[in-house]
């Protein structure tokens, strides 16, 4: 199956209030030019420096999200161009991407990382310690940062019941961080579910998939 076709196969499973971030990593150029030239416009990446050479390369109508764990270090690499990063799992991180935003005198979206996962492997801070976050003064003085909503990592695990679960945790902690209502958070996304459990994410609440191998094959 061609990757145009898994695409639009995706896509119309998908309801019109779900995003599709087509996930590139480790994919070469020709390959998301083909989603492209069928219409994808969101690619999400795991390496910053991959992301930052595929930017240079391709149409810049492109919306890049970073997907993978995110070092301080490296944020510099992106701030000019990223779209969304996903995965902001602890406080000094936020700075670092306030920071940037402010010299590419930008505001960058995020996404705060919930660990939802049993896995001691998977990253992600707990509902508690976000809403603590959302409420601090010194989040308030962030000027160059908008949190958008969550992001989780569900079990890898053949158990559906247990990732529903943690998906419902993922919905139950966007819905409460919401009702914080602080002035730099626009919360609307919800960004849970890959290839193989984006329609249960999509059942629990999910606002964004975050889809790879059904559209690129395989990752080698």
């Amino acid at each position: 199956m061609s990757i145009s076709n898994n695409l639009k196969q995706i896509k119309a499973t998908l309801p019109d209030h779900v995003t599709l971030v087509a996930v590139s990593k480790t994919k070469p150029i020709p390959d998301l030019m083909e989603a492209y030239e069928n219409g994808q416009r969101i690619f999400g990446e795991n390496k910053i420096q991959d992301m930052a050479d595929k930017f240079e390369a391709m149409p810049k109508d492109i919306q890049w999200h970073m997907i993978g764990h995110v070092q301080r270090n490296k944020v510099k690499y992106m701030a000019s161009f990223v779209a969304l990063i996903h995965g902001v799992d602890n406080y000094k991180l936020l700075e670092e991407i306030n920071k940037q935003g402010e010299k590419h005198n930008r505001t960058i979206n995020c996404l705060l990382q919930i660990k939802i996962a049993s896995e001691d492997s998977k990253f992600g801070m707990s509902p508690t310690l976000a809403s603590e976050i959302l409420q601090s003064q010194d989040f308030s003085t962030l000027k160059n940062i908008q949190i958008t909503g969550v992001m989780g990592m569900a079990s890898f695990t053949e158990d559906e019941q247990q990732v529903e679960t943690e998906f419902k945790l993922l919905k139950s902690t966007f819905d409460n961080l919401k009702e914080l209502n602080t002035n730099k958070s626009v919360f609307n996304t919800i960004s849970m579910g890959m290839s193989g459990d984006y329609k249960l994410a999509i059942q629990s609440g999910s606002t964004m998939v975050r889809v790879g191998s059904s559209i690129f094959g395989t990752r080698s």
